[in-house]
């Protein structure tokens, strides 16, 4: 979240809410308003549609990112599965993100693709 006051503390810090980690499914890591991400346990409710409802990453954390908007919120994730595979959905008009796979390869971006 860019321009963040001072002293805030955010959603990433819980479990569950801003980040998670299953070996089976997935790590995730989210920014944005973290009231939102709390009620809606976005990161959690990523692994979880994945090791319950057997969603692939990328219609895991679309989904959860829709539902939280639903309820007001806005951000979005950074998601690595079990696989290596990436995902990184957001509501906003950018997020700061990226990554560097296992051959170099490095993405970075703001804006939606």
């Amino acid at each position: 979240m860019s321009n963040k006051r001072w002293g805030r503390i955010g959603d990433v810090p819980i479990i569950g809410a801003g980040t998670y980690a299953n070996n089976k499914t997935c790590a995730v890591s989210a920014t944005g308003t973290g009231e939102y991400f709390i009620r809606s346990a976005v990161a959690h409710d990523i692994s979880a549609m994945m090791e319950y409802k057997g969603f692939s990453l990328d219609k895991a954390s679309k989904t959860a990112i829709k539902k939280m908007g639903k309820l007001g919120g806005s951000g979005g994730v950074v998601c690595i599965d079990a696989k290596g595979n990436i995902a990184m959905p957001f509501n906003t008009k950018g997020m700061y993100r990226g990554y560097i796979k296992s051959n170099g390869k490095l993405k970075v971006y703001i804006y939606k693709n």
